[in-house]
């Protein structure tokens, strides 16, 4: 059974120290800072990321599921990625179930620290993925 994610006291101090690191350019070039305008305060909203490139394209998982910035996500429909202090806007597509398996089944094979959160395992066969798909949203970048 996968686990619940929870916003703890810990997770947002890990957060902060991370975005720190993100704004400053000293994160490693495997993680961003998304921005998303809030879907009710119509400010903009960062955290930590990180996006994956497969199949040629640039992907966002939601390995947590519809947390704040997914929901600010859909409604903006467009986020900005900020990756070594250089942000560069993106138009978000949220995909189906076909189109999201193979991207979160590598993923959790990429990212090892959002297994818990996965009933699917790095090898199960991408339907397993699929079935999952509608609690991690997953958008291509364009």
């Amino acid at each position: 059974m996968a686990k619940t994610y929870r916003h703890s006291v810990l997770r947002r101090f890990s957060n902060a120290a991370v975005m720190s690191m993100l704004r400053s350019g000293l994160a490693p070039s495997n993680y961003a800072l998304l921005t998303v305008v809030g879907r009710k305060s119509g400010r903009g909203r960062s955290t930590p990321v990180r996006p994956i490139r497969y199949g040629g394209a640039l992907w966002l998982v939601a390995p947590y599921g519809a947390v704040q910035w997914v929901r600010s996500a859909r409604a903006a429909g467009e986020v900005t990625l900020t990756i070594r202090g250089i942000p560069q806007g993106y138009r978000v597509i949220e995909c189906g179930p076909d189109e999201s398996a193979p991207v979160l089944k590598e993923y959790v094979r990429a990212v090892p620290v959002t297994r818990p959160y996965f009933d699917a395992k790095p090898d199960d066969p991408p339907e397993r993925f699929a079935a999952e798909a509608d609690r991690h949203p997953v958008f291509r970048l364009e």
